[in-house]
């Protein structure tokens, strides 16, 4: 997921569902950061909520966004999609993520390769590299570091809401194009330019 420029004012909400409690270290006595596990459990229970799910603000045209507190410190958003609209290739960078559609159904386009993590502009990519996946209402997954995807609303009437959150916090997002099987980072985005 990448979080869009604003089309109304991010706010801070924390879900009614308890966070997922981070379990201390054995070692150091540090709670240990969530998991990839964690963070699926964290945006099902999210998603469930359903006075949350329906207090997020809907757009017509374009994508609208709440952050929630995620658990262990993690990032998380309450995502609104309406129809037809979509987040463009990009990945998060070192962070580990999940994310769930609460309602409609969206649409992942991935990867099932890992990229290098820099020093590349253009990348010709594999034929049978690609991979698709439909999820309705109450299906979500959960993804590593720099897992690239693109997500959408493929209905024409209907908005979608989803769930996400991401650990650590996103350092970055890059942003990519492609035309067939030739990949290209386009730009690099950083927190401050979607909060």
């Amino acid at each position: 997921m990448s979080v869009p420029p604003p089309v109304s004012t991010p706010v801070p909400v924390s879900p009614s569902a308890p966070a997922a409690a981070s379990v201390p270290s054995a070692v150091s006595g540090e709670p240990k950061p969530p998991t990839q596990a964690d963070l699926l459990d964290f945006v099902r229970r999210t998603a469930a909520d359903a006075e949350l799910i329906a207090s997020l603000p809907l757009d017509p045209e374009g994508r609208t966004w709440v952050r929630l507190e995620g658990p262990g410190g993690s990032e998380a958003w309450l995502i609104g999609w309406p129809p037809g609209t979509g987040t463009g290739w990009h990945d998060h960078a070192e962070s580990v993520g999940a994310f769930l559609a609460a309602a409609g159904e969206l649409k992942e386009n991935s990867l099932a390769a890992r990229l290098p993590a820099d020093g590349w502009k253009t990348l010709e990519l594999t034929e049978e590299i690609d991979r698709q996946r439909k999820l309705p209402a109450g299906t979500g997954r959960a993804f590593g570091r720099h897992h690239v995807h693109e997500v959408l609303n493929e209905s024409t009437e209907e908005h979608a809401i989803s769930v996400h959150a991401y650990y650590p916090p996103l350092p970055r997002i890059r942003r990519y194009s492609r035309t067939g099987q030739i990949l290209r980072l386009e730009h690099v985005e950083r927190p401050e330019d979607w909060q």
